[in-house]
């Protein structure tokens, strides 16, 4: 992971290789809801936490919402939020994902870190400006002070969507409305279709609130969930398949 982050904060993001799951979850699946083998899911996250320096993750129930949970030590696993924030060390603020966008958030001070799901309801209804204001509001900064990486996700060449998508993100009274209709391109052989850039929409979005600082997907194929068979999960491409994680916290 290529992203300037202050000092005492770390993040990972995982790829499909290095745990214990069979085909088609193999192999280092996190997610406990998609079919998988428990014993072999608890397996997966126990080595990820391994990874994680001391870290625990914890892990939401993701809906495409747009809620934000506050993690603290004792907080369990399966709390229903897209989006996740803290302050306490040792926390990992944990997405799972197998083609929505992950993104990763913390102030230039490192003293909050976030963490969020955006499939393309999550981000037209408003989950990183809602994670985004959190973050400022807890940190005490502005968008400027706050510094944002964004995780694979499927792709610009693989994100067939239909008009109802692209009107969502184009036809609304918001600032990004008349750019966003640059992010989906008419699909070269489906009528009525529209291939979208999730990560380019997302940076517009954060652009759009002052945030400068945003690193990671450029919407290159080599971040693309489905382009990429053999490192990342993709339901897009396989239907039936596990969850990679990423996870931000402060050590």
């Amino acid at each position: 992971m290529h992203w300037a982050l202050p000092l005492g904060v770390q993040a990972v993001c995982t790829t499909r290789m290095g745990g214990v799951s069979s085909a088609p979850f193999d192999q280092l699946n996190l997610g406990d809801h998609v079919g998988d083998d428990p014993v072999a899911v608890a397996q997966n996250r126990a080595f990820l936490q391994t990874q994680l320096k001391g870290a625990r993750p914890v892990f939401l129930k993701q809906v495409h919402g747009i809620d934000v949970a506050a993690l603290h030590g004792t907080t369990p696993d399966g709390v229903l939020a897209d989006a996740c924030v803290t302050q306490d060390a040792q926390v990992a603020c944990t997405i799972m994902v197998a083609d929505c966008l992950p993104l990763l958030f913390t102030d230039d001070a490192g003293r909050v870190v976030a963490a969020a799901h955006a499939g393309w309801r999550g981000l037209a209804a408003g989950v990183v400006e809602q994670t985004l204001r959190v973050l400022c509001e807890q940190a005490r900064v502005v968008p400027e002070q706050v510094r944002v990486w964004l995780g694979p996700c499927i792709g610009p060449s693989a994100f067939e969507v239909g008009e109802d998508v692209r009107q969502a993100f184009t036809h609304v009274n918001a600032p990004t409305a008349a750019l966003a209709a640059h992010y989906f391109s008419p699909h070269p052989t489906h009528a009525h279709k529209w291939l979208a850039d999730l990560a380019g929409l997302a940076r517009l979005r954060l652009q759009a609130l002052g945030v400068t600082a945003i690193s990671g997907n450029d919407s290159s194929s080599d971040w693309c969930t489905v382009s990429q068979r053999s490192r990342l999960f993709s339901y897009r491409r396989d239907g039936v398949t596990g969850r990679f994680a990423v996870c931000i916290w402060r050590s």
